[in-house]
């Protein structure tokens, strides 16, 4: 079905997570833009999403016996997933043209609605041997393999929907700073009208602006692109990079700079996070929609069919999770124990290292990344193995890649697996290799709680405790992100310490303040709760799917950004 003439939003994403089998993504920025992707579907919004098409994936992760990362490319059957597009287009990259062509993968939503994706693909014959890999491998290569891949989303993407006759386009979304070069694409099509302009006049400025939207996922000063002046140049050309001096004060290229500057409506993804944005980029308006993630996706198989039987719209109105207060608390739990059993079973298959059913089992997988602290439960061994002995055993599972440029990441994982060593026998210890979808969706629905201790503030929003929750797994958490807005002690899980001013201690700083925290927490709350007041833990579970799993949704954030970012919502009702 042809809907170019009818699609209202354009959504730019250097990766996207769009089925468990398509390497398109490489974490949680990915996985976001997919259930947003599913839940614009299911909406029936009308959306069209661009992309880069990854022929090598992010990167299939080996772990040897002791634990170091090995990277592998990874290879997928493009036609199983995606039909070619017949229109091509050109970019102009270092004085060079270069083809890209473009595969289109159909989303598909609860309500029959269908959202077209396009991944870009510069594997051309008419190309130079090196223009040909740019759309090879996520985040891979040096500054000038990222702006050119840049370069492809931005300019190739936008020249590609006009190719294809999306004229009627009112808001283009930038997720992150890698698709800002589309402000140049929208700014070259604005001059484009007006040949006979010297310059760049405020007016076309501001009607680009008006146009863009843009979300910011990272709080990181380091996260965020920026390339010098020359490399820009090199890459751009003088033309553009002249109108650089309109758009971004920086004599190089900031790619958040040049978003937040052509941006009409910008946001960060949670509370909090909207704040340290306004912090790191003082001067601009920043505004928050706390991400979600898409319940139907994420929801285990016994849990899917609990909800089939007592909620029977929520897979079209993922809000109706609300009433998952009213579901008989054993059924809860039966649905837990099944979810429990299959992820013990992959366990054991995995790793031979004698998961138990019975045993309260903690679950952490992320990015592994310094700030987000995948060792902080490790921070007192000791401790740890005298709450197992004393208070109920406990087994833990870590999953998740590292960055291959990112050796202190790869020293996390090598760490867990010396500790996997030391505490056999007390506490039992299994890294799952090559963490994506499929088996987060595995994990966060099998444990029983879910760890996540990341180094406040440089947690934007986190969405792996949003799927445990849809699978009434509580939360055992720093109090950053999301989990600030879904935390209620005792009633939807558990927070690790209070504010950060309270663990600025100096004596021990904040991994031994927030370390004493987990343990207390552990110790005197979760144990005892799961092992002898099983009544109140799984009325805990029936709080997170309610509160946490009926907010913290793509539906409802879709629906924030329609009214808030996109304000097309007239348009939208009353179908275009």
């Amino acid at each position: 079905m042809d809907t170019s003439d009818k699609a209202l939003v354009a959504y730019f994403s250097m990766e996207i997570g769009l089925d468990p089998a398509m390497p398109t993504y490489a974490g949680g920025l990915g996985v976001l833009a997919g259930d947003t992707i599913r839940s614009a579907a299911d909406l029936e919004i009308p959306m069209v999403a661009v992309t880069l098409l990854h022929r090598r994936g992010y990167f299939y992760q080996r772990l040897d016996e002791q634990g170091w990362q090995h990277e592998e490319p990874v290879a997928w059957p493009i036609n199983d997933f995606c039909k070619p597009v017949s229109q091509r287009v050109t970019v102009d990259i270092e004085d060079r043209r270069v083809h890209v062509a473009a595969w289109q993968f159909l989303m598909r939503g609860e309500s029959g609605g269908e959202l077209p994706v396009y991944l870009l693909d510069t594997d051309l014959p008419e190309n130079q041997p090196w223009d040909r890999t740019l759309t090879d491998r996520l985040y891979g290569g040096d500054d000038s393999y990222r702006l050119c891949q840049e370069v492809v989303l931005g300019f190739g993407g936008h020249r590609l929907l006009r190719e294809l006759g999306y004229s009627a386009i009112r808001r283009f979304h930038m997720n992150e700073g890698h698709a800002a070069l589309l402000v140049l694409a929208l700014l070259e099509e604005q001059l484009a009208s007006r040949p006979q302009e010297q310059g760049v006049p405020a007016d076309l400025i501001d009607a680009v602006r008006e146009q863009c939207v843009f979300t910011t996922h990272t709080p990181v000063p380091a996260g965020h692109d920026q390339f010098p002046h020359d490399l820009a140049h090199r890459v751009l050309g003088d033309r553009r990079c002249s109108w650089l001096k309109s758009c971004d004060p920086d004599h190089g290229l900031n790619m958040t700079q040049l978003a937040l500057r052509g941006s009409r409506f910008v946001n960060g993804v949670a509370m909090k996070h909207g704040e340290v944005s306004h912090s790191l980029f003082p001067g601009y308006p920043i505004h928050s929609i706390t991400n979600g993630v898409h319940a139907v996706t994420w929801a285990a198989l016994p849990f899917q069919a609990l909800y089939d039987r007592y909620l029977r719209d929520w897979r079209h109105d993922q809000l109706s999770l609300r009433y998952a207060i009213s579901i008989p608390a054993e059924e809860i739990w039966t649905a837990h124990m099944e979810a429990k059993r299959m992820l013990v079973d992959y366990v054991n298959r995995q790793t031979n290292v004698g998961f138990d059913r019975d045993v309260l089992t903690i679950g952490f997988a992320r990015r592994a990344a310094a700030y987000k602290r995948a060792t902080l439960i490790f921070h007192d061994v000791a401790r740890l193995a005298k709450i197992a002995e004393r208070s109920g055993a406990i087994q833990i599972v870590f999953g998740g890649k590292a960055h291959p440029c990112d050796q202190e990441g790869k020293n996390l994982i090598h760490r867990i697996h010396e500790l996997r060593d030391n505490l056999r026998g007390r506490v039992a210890i299994a890294y799952l290799t090559n963490h994506d979808m499929t088996l987060a969706k595995l994990l966060c629905a099998g444990v029983d709680v879910w760890l996540n201790t990341p180094l406040p503030p440089m947690e934007a929003s986190g969405t792996s405790g949003m799927k445990a929750a849809v699978n009434g797994v509580p939360s055992l958490s720093v109090l950053d992100g999301w989990w600030i807005e879904g935390h209620v002690e005792d009633v939807t899980g558990w927070s690790i310490g209070d504010r950060i001013e309270s663990c600025l201690d100096p004596s021990g700083g904040m991994d031994a303040c927030h370390a004493a925290a987990l343990y207390d927490k552990l110790e005197q709350k979760v144990v005892p709760c799961f092992y002898k007041d099983r009544e109140r833990f799984t009325e805990i579970m029936r709080h997170a799917i309610a509160l946490n799993g009926g907010f913290f949704n793509t539906q409802r954030m879709m629906a924030q950004y329609l009214h808030n970012a996109y304000r097309l919502v007239g348009r939208y009702i009353r179908g275009g």
